[in-house]
């Protein structure tokens, strides 16, 4: 009988033999772990074949860059542990886009890393905790096999290091000549207009490299010192020829400008696979009839927030950075940028986000004093907030913060608000027992409810928009309400599946408080604020002045790349040389909180005060204890502490993930 370790010695003779230094392992490895990413990518595994039949010199490409990476075994003994480390890496990030793909409808990228820890916030929104759990052992047991074989895997014998690596960077050269070939051909592309397309057309591992290599925004061959005297003309220009900020009231009384972003907001009737018992957004449609409006292009379906509210408020398109990237997670952390925000508040206006999520998420925090916000009142800074079955802030809460900003102050308001209430996940099982809306037709049980529950998710959202009307329309400034979709929701359909075929599309309306002449216009993300401005009659600002008057010259896609590249990453020669747009000393809510006194009774300490939240915190010298909140104007402190400390004494808000967003004075 065969003993264990003479049947481990004679596979370790036969790898020796047959595999051993050769690129039998990583040209088969390249192929089967490609396979399986382009399956994961395309939600099974006959589909990964079909992409094979269909696109196969697309597949041996991506197969090529993962043969290159796993040839770097051929420069160490240890190939098997190199071979499980790179195929185990590309298995990872492939099986990761095959779940965000199925929980939400743009693929996995670079920039995602950047979010890591804003999804890790998320993430039992979409996984139970069984599945985590399940997940997390897993990943134990890969690393500790990795580890054996670290300490007991087979060693090849001794390297030829100059005849293996000429070979090495054979095939490294080689790959990099093959990729550049097939670009210059047309076979690969290195734009993608459309980042879901792409990663369909040209396989997930060149696009995520893709996303890696290509970051910002190319200056292009037009750029110099004078270039925005061939895009705008003397009259658009400051009498000093430069589009110079000069931040002083008109003294002209404008109309306040609201624009409100609703998430994952659309229209139900547009989803051709799905019949439904009765329209979940009856007051929305009534606003469609009698107010401007029409369609919004956004940059992202299923998810990417944050890059339609980058559009809206820059007015620069982001396809013109890296496939995938976020501004708010790159540049806009380390400079300041011209929004409409600064360009009204350079007439008089105040500036003021609101969010009813987590102020942190995105790090909005941190960007918005670059993009000129006064205040942001964000979910910690609000109370009497009630949340759908899967967690999220109702949009309801919003109405009341949106008219506090206008209210705090004497001038006009510009309120930028982003609402979180329709997020998904939308659940596959009955989750909501007597729904308002009844999907009565859908191609799947799964279905079925995913929809269900999220058009009444909708329908709620559409309450929220007829209480804020209703509040706006007795105010007595004027007022202009922006309202829009930042994308489609994360629900499994395809372009077949909507009435127009465009999964990059969603609804905007343009209310207002006084009349406005009604029009119907198919409008970009990047072009929603100077299309609102132009009806508030205002002209003032880079990007506005720019859409509202070139946006049917032939250049107009290329000079606003250049324009973004100057304000961005140029030598700003817009504003002869020197960004006038400096970091906004933001205030973290618009109901400032205040500490009025401390009390003790009974030997436990209470802080007396206003505007606290369940996310208020007592803290002294920076460490937050362990709190009790007992209203908006009380909290109870839950640990001793000497009473030498009790006269430092603070109040922090402090988001989930124990990040300070705030501490009174």
């Amino acid at each position: 009988m065969i003993t264990v370790k003479e049947k481990t010695q004679k596979i370790s003779q036969w790898y020796k033999s047959h595999l051993s230094g050769r690129l039998t392992v990583p040209i088969a490895l390249s192929i089967l772990v490609n396979l399986y990413i382009e399956a994961m990518a395309r939600q099974g595994l006959g589909k990964g074949l079909l992409f094979v039949v269909e696109k196969p010199v697309i597949f041996l490409l991506n197969a090529l860059i993962i043969f290159a990476l796993l040839s770097i075994g051929i420069l160490v003994r240890k190939k098997i542990l190199l071979y499980m480390f790179v195929s185990l890496t590309f298995i990872v990030l492939g099986t990761i886009n095959g779940i965000i793909l199925s929980k939400r409808m743009t693929p996995f990228t670079t920039k995602d890393a950047a979010n890591l820890k804003d999804g890790i916030t998320i993430i039992t929104n979409y996984f139970s905790v069984k599945a985590l759990i399940a997940g997390g052992i897993l990943v134990f047991f890969l690393l500790i096999g990795i580890l054996l074989l670290f300490l007991k895997g087979p060693k090849s014998p001794k390297i030829n290091y100059r005849k293996k690596g000429a070979l090495f960077l054979a095939i490294v050269f080689g790959t990099f000549g093959i990729m550049g070939l097939s670009i210059k051909v047309g076979i690969l592309e290195t734009y993608f207009g459309n980042l879901a397309y792409a990663y369909r057309d040209f396989g997930f591992t060149y696009c995520f490299v893709n996303t890696w290599l290509n970051t910002g925004i190319n200056p292009g061959k037009g750029y110099s010192d004078n270039y925005f005297k061939n895009i705008f003309p003397k009259e658009e220009r400051e009498d000093d020829g430069y589009m110079d900020f000069l931040a002083e009231d008109d003294g002209i009384k404008h109309p306040n400008i609201v624009m409100v972003q609703l998430e994952s907001f659309s229209d139900p009737m547009w989803f051709k696979n799905i019949t439904l018992s009765k329209d979940p957004i009856p007051y929305f449609r009534s606003l469609q009839e009698k107010y401007s409006s029409g369609i919004l292009k956004v940059p992202s379906v299923g998810a990417g927030t944050a890059n339609t509210e980058f559009e809206v408020l820059t007015g620069i398109s982001v396809r013109s950075f890296g496939p995938g990237e976020y501004p708010y997670k790159s540049i806009l952390l380390k400079t300041t940028v011209e929004t409409v925000a600064y360009d009204l508040k350079g007439i008089g206006y105040s500036a003021h986000a609101i969010h009813n999520h987590r102020g942190a998420f995105y790090g909005r925090n941190l960007v918005y004093p670059n993009m000129g916000f006064d205040t942001f009142t964000s979910l910690e800074y609000m109370n009497n907030v009630v949340k759908t079955p899967r967690n999220w802030a109702r949009d309801a809460v919003l109405t009341e913060y949106i008219m506090d900003a206008m209210k705090k102050t004497e001038k006009e308001d510009f309120v930028f608000t982003v609402s979180v209430e329709g997020h998904g996940a939308y659940p596959n099982t009955q989750v909501l027992q007597e729904p308002y809306v009844e999907v009565i037709g859908a191609p799947s049980e799964e279905l079925k409810w995913q929809y269900e529950y999220y058009v009444n998710l909708l329908n709620s959202m559409d309450n929220f928009i007829k209480e804020l009307t209703s509040a706006l329309s007795l105010y007595n400034e004027k007022v202009i309400l922006v309202l829009y979709g930042d994308h489609l929701p994360a629900i499994d359909f395809t372009e077949e599946d909507l009435l127009s075929g465009d999964m990059y599309e969603t609804p905007y309306v343009i209310w207002s408080n006084y009349y406005l002449p009604k029009e119907e216009k198919t409008l970009y993300a990047y072009q929603l604020a100077a299309e609102t401005l132009i009806k508030a009659n205002i002209h003032k600002g880079t990007m506005i002045k720019y859409h509202q008057y070139h946006e049917n010259e032939p250049l107009y896609l290329d000079n606003m790349e250049l324009l973004a590249y100057d304000m961005l990453y140029g030598k700003r020669f817009l504003y002869d040389r020197e960004s006038p747009f400096e970091r906004t000393d933001m205030k973290m809510g618009i109901n400032p909180i205040k500490v009025n006194e401390v009390v003790v009774i009974g030997g436990s300490y209470f802080i007396k005060g206003e505007n606290f939240t369940p996310f208020s915190k007592i803290s002294i010298d920076g460490n937050i204890l362990e709190t009790i909140y007992l209203g908006p104007s009380v909290l109870g402190l839950l640990k001793e502490i000497n009473p030498d400390d009790v006269a430092r004494m603070k109040v922090s808000q402090v988001e989930k993930n124990r990040e300070v967003l705030s501490t009174t004075e």
